[in-house]
Order: C-alpha cells, then structure tokens, then sequence
C-alpha cells in the first residue's frame, strides 16, 4: 500500500548505495541443494535405479558385439549371429525406454525443485526490510529473481537427470571394462588424466562466476536506474555521464564474461584428448596381448567399443559440471537472499535488559515519543562520510489523533525523521516508541496495521482496480473500496470502462501520477492504521487536487494521528502542531499561529511561500 523513498529522496536527502545483498559460501549452498533433493528423496531414489538399470542394458551391445566376432572367427553359425543380434536390439530397446523413464522422472523432479526455488525466494524477497532493498538496490534483487533463478532451474530441471544418467553409464562401463580384463581397465583409467584440468578449472570458476553474477546486477541495477530517471537525465543533460557510467558496467561484464569463456577454452581441449587416450592404450595394449593369445579379438573389440562409448557420458558430466559451475554461483546468490536481515538492525541499547521484564507484545498506546535520536545512512562501514550524522538529538512526542506537520528546507532529515517513525530504520542512538515499544523492534506483522509511510513514490499492479485495492485490505467489498476512492477523490474511476474491474497497466488503462498517487491513498483508507505518515504523498498532483485529497483524506483520518512532511506550507497552516526541521535538528515545534507570531524560521517559511 506504501512505497519507501527512493535514492535521493524527494527533500534530498541522499540514501546511499550500501553493500550488495548476502551470497551464501560454497558449504552452505551444498547444504541447500541436499536439503532440496532430501524433500524428494523417492523420485531421486526411483531415477538412479532407472538410470542404473539403463546403463546395465547399454553394456550389452559391446559384450554382445565381441561375442559376435569371436563366434564369426570360430566358424559360428548364422542363427546364432541373427539371435544376438536380436539380444543387441532387445537391450537397445530395455536402454532406451528405462533412459526415457529415468529422464521422465528427473524433470518431474526438478520442475518441482524449481518451483520451491522460486516460492522462496518470492517469500524471502517479500520478506526483506524496504531499507535493505533501497541499499542493496533493485537490480541486484532484479537480477536474482530473474537469469539466476532461471540458471538454477536449468541445473534442476535438465542437469541433474542427464547427470544421473551419465555418471551411471561412465562408472558400468569402466566396470564392465575391468571385469573384462584387468589390464584393459588400467588402460582405461587414462580418462582420468583430465582430472587435472577440472580440478584446475574448478578452483578458478566459482569465483570468476560469482565476479560475472555481480558485474550482471550491477548493470542492471544502472540500467533501471537511468531509465526510470530518463526526465531528470535529459533535463540536466546527464546523458554523457550516464553514457559512460553504461559502459563502464557493460566492459565490466565482458571482462567476467572472456575470464569464464577462458577458462572453459582451457578445460575443453585438455578434456577431449583426454578421452582419445584410453582408447588408444586400449587398442595397443589388447593388440599386444591379442598376438600373445591371452586374449580374444572380441574382447579388444568390446573393451574399446565400451571405452570409446565412455566419452559420451563423459561429456555429458564435463558439460554439466562447467555449466553447475555457473548455476552454483547462481544458487548461492539466490540462496543467499536467505542471509539478509528480516528485520530491521536494532541497537542494543534498544532491546530490553535480559533481567528485566520483557516488552508487551503489542503497543500499550498509540503514543509516539522520539528521545535523543541520532541516525546516519551507512553506520558502521569503512566510509566516515557515512557515519555522519543526518539526525541529531531530536526529540519530538505525537500525541495520539495528533495531526503533526513535519516542515523545512531540503535535506533537513524530514524523510529520514519519517522513516524512523515508520520503523523502516532504526535509530544509531536515542529510541523511538509506539506505546512504549521500540518501533524498529516490532514485528512487521504487528507494526504495519498502526503505522503506514505513505511517500511521494507509488506502485500500480497488473491486475484489476479492485486486485490493486484489495491488497490493503483482502476482504474489502465493493462498497468499501469505492468509498475508499471517492474518499481521496478519485472521481476518474467511476469513469472506468469496467469500474473496479478494469485492467490496469499494459493492455488495460494506465494511471498517470496523480491517479496512481491517489490509488495508495486509498489503499491506506482501506488499511486503517491508527498512524499515518504522509512523505509529501501528494506531492505529484497539482495543487487544486492535492489540497481536494488532502481536505478528504483528512476527513476520513478523523480520530487518527496523521504525521504530513510537506513542502506545501498550506497543509501545515491545518495542522495541530508544526514541527520545523533545520540540519537535521528539531528547531521549533508549535501551532501555526504561535509560530507565525515568533517570527521565527518558520515564519520565514511562511512568508516566503505565502506571498
């Protein structure tokens, strides 16, 4: 129903960019993955048996095929040539429909798999304080939600059947090989020559694909950017500087991207000769025991037909385990979205001492007292910019059904002071309390139904009028939402062609700023918290409707406390009290009229917008 402040806010007040959201570490995303596979252990169970089964009836054709040349060189019949052959056909067939059912079995599993990635990592995202959103900002979020769960799904759905299969059809035939003859199965461990080049490739890969997975976001998270402020670009003739800041993230991701495709361009080739070696000794070594008599030409044939088969999986695996290489990066960024904070970072200070009597899970009032708070955007990190100060030692208490106005110069700390009110950030010193209890350290759940930051910023969703009213309040009749409307005086919806059931966004109407403006207005009516915070909430609609929104919404508010930032001096001038903000301190606080008369900052304000 709300939305937060964006980077930098309206009053200017800068929010800066803070570190990127979490990645989990190599351990932890393996527990992930098994944790995953745990939850459908039959239908990973049933696929190794099927691929097992498969790879069992593979081996036939070879040792069949040997059998063949050796029964042809001894003087054998047709008939039994023709019923081997027939033998051959019937195991390529029992292959091929257990490899179709074993594969059957995997994308079921990993369609399923998929589908949990995304349910939580949608409720892990939902579930991300909005401060931790704005800093680590959205196209890192953008970008997890989108290419790295999409490569995750890929590995699920399509990597670990193939891999399964593969594996169970590398480790028969090199069974099947020794079991042949033991001297051949040491030629044949010669594949494993490229181990070298994979543990090379290994060490190397997880964190070229992480270095590529961050320069990905971090051009995305610019691109969103410059074009959801294309106006403001063009209007002060930034498009060269954002030019050049593009290209710089676009040469940035190529150089991820060349440093991942080098080190495939070194494992490939060294792989490939790696499979020709087997078959090679193989062949020499059978030749040479073949002309000793110590073994039969078929059994050469076999075994070389088993080795030279033994590629295919190989590649399979080696193809599967260059592209988990990327999907792991992906996994442990999508993964790591369950490290952030779920709520907001309180101070110590603020949470009650282990010895005392714990907090009431629930305000006690609606009263809200701010006492000696000082906050600065970034506390704690390496820059001392950040550490500075944007709030100090401000006091300030909102009686309950109190209509406050928040007013002052730009960059003062209006927005920074509302954010705390609505428990978004928590202050570095003082508290700031609702009923008695910190507003930072209650749970969203139980914050939100008393206090809602309605800011200049808005969210329309596809969906229908009503889909977008109803997400305040589920159960809300028609009735109730278009006395919401009507109550912000949002006439142009009675206008719709459907009414409440008219498509918004793409395809269906599309709200201009006031009318989005005026739909999060609603949503708030429909929300009824106790307190609202208005973050110069009508500041894109012209003054003749905001003053008509204003005048309806705070009809409708009656009983309620109302906190408005404003830079429209009028919504001060109906205001219980003004509280001024000059340099992130609290400079005057009174009635309008007795701050007029004091001829003070405020009143400086006053006359200068008044006249």
């Amino acid at each position: 129903m709300t939305a937060t402040a964006t980077r930098p806010g309206r009053s200017g007040e800068a929010l800066p960019a803070g570190a990127a959201l979490p990645v989990t570490d190599p351990a932890t995303t393996r527990r992930a993955a098994l944790r995953l596979v745990r939850r459908d252990g039959r239908a990973v169970a049933l696929m190794l048996a099927l691929n097992a089964l498969a790879a069992g009836a593979g081996l036939a054709g070879p040792w069949l095929l040997g059998r063949i040349v050796d029964t042809v060189r001894s003087g054998g019949g047709v008939h039994t040539v023709d019923r081997l052959a027939l033998v051959i056909l019937a195991c390529g067939l029992a292959q091929l429909l257990l490899a179709r059912y074993a594969r059957y079995v995997g994308h079921r599993f990993g369609e399923r798999t998929v589908a949990r990635v995304r349910e939580q990592y949608v409720d892990r995202a939902l579930a991300l304080p909005a401060a931790i959103v704005e800093r680590a900002g959205t196209g890192d979020l953008t970008a997890r939600g989108t290419s790295d769960v999409t490569s995750v799904a890929q590995a699920l759905r399509d990597a670990v059947p193939e891999v399964c299969v593969a594996a169970a059809q590398a480790l028969f035939l090199l069974g099947a090989v020794v079991v042949l003859d033991p001297l051949l199965g040491l030629c044949g461990l010669g594949v494993f020559s490229g181990v070298f080049a994979v543990r090379w490739y290994l060490r190397r890969a997880h964190g070229a694909y992480l270095a590529e997975g961050a320069a990905t976001s971090a051009l995305a998270e610019l691109l969103a950017a410059t074009a959801a402020g294309a106006r403001t670009v063009e209007a002060l003739g930034l498009q060269e500087r954002r030019t050049a800041a593009s290209e710089q993230a676009v040469e940035r991701c190529r150089r991820t991207r060349t440093r991942t495709l080098f080190l495939r361009s070194v494992l490939l080739p060294a792989v490939d000769v790696a499979y020709v070696v087997p078959v090679v000794g193989v062949l020499l070594a059978g030749g040479a025991l073949h002309g000793r008599g110590g073994i039969s030409l078929g059994v050469v044939i076999t075994a070389a037909l088993y080795l030279r088969q033994l590629s295919d999986p190989l590649a399979t695996i080696l193809f599967w385990a260059e592209q988990l290489q990327s999907s792991g990066a992906a996994f442990a960024r999508v993964e790591g979205l369950g490290r952030a904070p779920r709520t907001r970072t309180v101070p110590a200070a603020l949470l009650p001492h282990p010895s005392a009597e714990p907090s009431p899970a629930l305000p006690a009032d609606d009263r809200i007292e701010v006492t000696a708070v000082h906050y600065a955007y970034g506390a704690g990190s390496a820059s001392p910019a950040a550490d500075r100060d944007v709030l100090h030692g401000v006091d300030l208490t909102v009686r309950p059904g109190e209509r406050l106005a928040v007013v002052g110069p730009s960059g003062a700390g209006k927005s920074t002071l509302g954010r705390l009110l609505a428990g978004i950030d928590a202050p570095r010193q003082g508290s700031v309390t609702v009923g008695g209890v910190p507003v930072a350290a209650l749970d969203p759940a139980a914050l939100r139904p008393q206090v809602v930051l309605v800011t200049q910023e808005h969210h329309v969703f596809l969906g229908t009028l009503r889909d977008n009213l109803q997400i305040a309040a589920p159960d809300a009749e028609d009735a109730a939402l278009c006395a919401a409307l009507a109550a912000v005086g949002a006439e142009w919806a009675a206008e719709l062609p459907a009414g409440l059931d008219t498509e918004l966004g793409a395809g269906g109407h599309r709200p201009d700023g006031s009318q989005s403006q005026q739909l999060a207005l609603a949503r708030v009516v429909l929300a009824d918290p106790h307190t609202v915070i208005l973050d110069e909430a009508t500041a894109l609609l012209d003054p003749r409707t905001a003053r008509h929104t204003e005048r309806a919404l705070a009809a409708v508010l009656t009983g309620r406390t109302v906190i408005a930032i404003a830079h429209r001096l009028h919504t001060a001038h109906d205001a219980d009290r003004v509280a001024v903000m000059e340099e992130g301190r609290l400079t005057e606080l009174g009635t309008h009229d007795d701050l007029v008369a004091a001829n003070g900052a405020y009143a400086a304000l006053w006359h200068s917008w008044h006249s």
